[in-house]
C-alpha cells in the first residue's frame, strides 16, 4: 500500500448544520456544532462524534483483520468508546479515549491468544497512532 486519498466535501445548510459526503459513498452524513457549545445541535453527529468513531472504527477493523490473519475464532466483537473533550491551556482538545472492547471466544484455552490480539490491534490502530489523543483500552474477553 502507497498513498492513498479520501476525498469528503461539505456544504453548509443552515446555522451550525452542514452535510457531509465522500467520493464513492451514498450515505451522507449530517454534522452540527455539539450542543455544549454556543448554537450547538442536540442529535446531529459532531466533530467530536466523529473523531471518536474514527478511534472506534479503526479499531474494530484492525482487531478483525489480525484476528482473521491470527486465526482466532470468535464468536462476538463489541466496542464501545468514550471520548473525552477539554479546555487545556485555552485551547479544547480531544485528550483521551477510553476503548471497551468484548469479545467472545467458543474456546476458554484461546484467552490469552484472543488478549494478545487485542494488544497488537490497539498497537497497530492507523487513526490512534495518527493522533495525539491518550487512547486507552479496557478489555474483556468471555468464553
Amino acid at each position: 500500500m502507497d498513498r492513498h486519498s479520501y476525498k469528503i466535501s461539505l456544504q453548509w445548510q443552515e446555522g451550525r448544520i452542514g452535510m457531509m459526503e465522500a467520493d464513492g459513498l451514498e450515505d451522507k452524513i449530517q454534522v452540527a456544532t455539539p450542543p455544549e457549545f454556543e448554537k450547538g445541535v442536540a442529535g446531529i453527529w459532531s466533530p467530536e462524534h466523529l473523531y471518536t468513531a474514527s478511534v472506534l472504527s479503526c479499531y474494530m477493523t484492525t482487531f478483525l483483520a489480525i484476528a482473521e490473519y491470527s486465526k482466532l475464532e470468535y464468536e462476538d466483537f463489541s466496542c464501545t468508546a468514550d471520548g473525552i473533550l477539554e479546555k487545556v491551556d485555552g485551547k479544547f482538545l480531544m485528550t483521551e479515549i477510553t476503548l471497551k472492547a468484548k469479545v467472545k471466544i467458543s474456546d476458554d484455552s484461546k484467552k490469552e491468544k484472543a488478549d494478545r490480539i487485542m494488544d497488537k490491534s490497539e498497537a497497530a490502530c492507523l487513526i490512534s497512532n495518527s493522533i495525539k489523543t491518550k487512547v486507552h483500552l479496557e478489555k474483556e474477553i468471555t468464553a
